[in-house]
């Protein structure tokens, strides 16, 4: 009998969203063991981390990834610079961006940054450490996904995007998760989770 599967992963860095690989890049193949029907909703560059959705459930796909849904998903960003609150007002605002050569005011978004670092995990490799630049970490919670949409906000208000983790996507979180970590769902919590 057909089973529907859901699966939350922390994607950890340089791994590809896909069980197929490209340039002998690493692969979700490599961390996690999943039935071969399923598949990740949605992507995260090879150079982001964090929170993926894997399925073989083409609908909660189709409602997940339509844009009229506009389901939040929060970014933890690290970036270069001291972070000014006018930065942080315009990313609010939106900004203009280029996606595919064409120009994109990206739509209203929460954005705050955060007094204290939060608490995450170590990336391997680590950040190359300048000392006499500092670092910043922001959070921004946007409901539209264009190609490395975040890094092209971050760089367009003059802070370059060091780290991106995805943190959130609606209720579902990496709390209690490591990077190559993978949870099992049940359908109930899934759609709890995403659609009340």
């Amino acid at each position: 009998m057909f089973m529907h599967r859901y699966f939350i992963i922390y994607k950890p860095y340089h791994v590809l969203t896909q069980f197929s690989s490209e340039d002998r890049k690493t692969t979700l193949k490599e961390h996690f063991n999943v039935p071969k029907d399923v598949y990740p909703v949605g992507r995260l560059d090879y150079d982001s981390e964090g929170l993926l959705i894997l399925t073989n459930d083409a609908s909660l796909n189709h409602r997940l990834l339509n844009p009229q849904y506009k389901h939040e998903r929060e970014y933890w960003v690290q970036v270069e610079g001291s972070i000014t609150k006018q930065a942080i007002d315009d990313l609010r605002k939106g900004v203009v961006i280029s996606i595919d050569g064409k120009q994109h005011k990206t739509l209203p978004c929460k954005a705050y940054s955060f007094t204290e670092p939060p608490t995450v995990f170590e990336r391997h490799p680590p950040i190359r450490f300048r000392k006499n630049i500092p670092v910043s970490w922001i959070s921004l919670t946007l409901i539209e996904g264009k190609n490395r949409q975040v890094r092209r906000m971050t760089a367009k208000v003059g802070f370059p995007t060091l780290r991106l983790i995805r943190y959130r996507i609606q209720k579902l979180t990496l709390a209690d998760m490591r990077p190559g970590e993978m949870k099992e769902l049940t359908k109930e919590e899934i759609y709890e989770a995403l659609f009340t």
